[in-house]
């Protein structure tokens, strides 16, 4: 698999915020590649996920920041403890040991003002964590990239449609697409179209309302075979 980025394609892109203070206050103090990338990745969920809080359980399991350690010699569940580490200890971030029922859990938030505050309220017992059952985790490996998961999936590509896949794969979670291109093998919709809508669905409402699943198969069965290959021809 190629490991070079394609670059941002035209059109519409989701962003994020990332303080002016991130680039001229922290950046030139980080040594750590790992450590960088935990930092990003914890304003990306603050950001996009509306996550305060998040424990190491919740961030060991979470496969796009494991994936993105994995490209760094070692062990990535070894980067990502002294990622967090070094972040605290630079004040990037901050750390509570939060007692529950099933044990002890570190958590961690920004050292922004919304993250302080949101450890203060963990500290006072009214803002709890999402608990994750932790399994064996398998060696992480890269995620297939969109336009093998087509291939694999669906057929060759068309150079008109290579800019549509590399817009998707900039503007939608790795996991979600994967998810919608299993969703279109199982429904036996191997197309594009039926894929793209199922992922306008998720970002419009929410991936948790597997309507948007639904309605794209309801919008197949309104067609005759002829007009689902004019209309949903890739």
């Amino acid at each position: 698999m190629s490991m070079r980025f394609e670059g941002f394609p035209a059109g519409e892109l989701q962003y994020i915020t990332v303080p002016d203070l991130f680039f001229t206050g922290l950046v030139p103090l980080v040594d750590d590649l790992g450590e960088l990338k935990v930092i990003l990745h914890m304003i990306w969920l603050r950001q996009r996920r509306g996550k305060q809080v998040v424990t190491e359980e919740e961030l060991s399991t979470d496969e796009t920041l494991m994936a993105g350690l994995s490209a760094l010699e070692g062990d990535p569940a070894e980067h990502l403890r002294d990622a967090l580490r070094r972040a605290v200890q630079r004040g990037a971030l901050l750390c509570e040991v939060l007692e529950t029922p099933d044990g002890q859990h570190n958590v961690y938030a920004l050292n922004s003002a919304g993250g302080r505050d949101a450890m203060e309220r963990v500290r006072q017992g009214k803002l709890g964590v999402e608990r994750v059952v932790l399994t064996e985790r398998p060696v992480t490996r890269p995620r297939p990239n969109i336009f093998e998961l087509y291939e694999d999936n669906i057929g060759l590509i068309s150079p008109l449609l290579a800019d549509e896949l590399r817009e998707a794969e900039a503007t939608y979670p790795a996991d979600w697409i994967e998810e919608a291109f299993r969703i279109a093998v199982e429904n036996n919709v191997r197309k594009w179209r039926y894929i793209q809508a199922i992922l306008e669905g998720w970002a419009t409402r929410g991936k948790d309302d597997r309507s948007a699943a639904r309605r794209a198969e309801s919008e197949k069965r309104w067609y005759t075979d002829e007009e689902f290959e004019r209309f949903f021809k890739h």
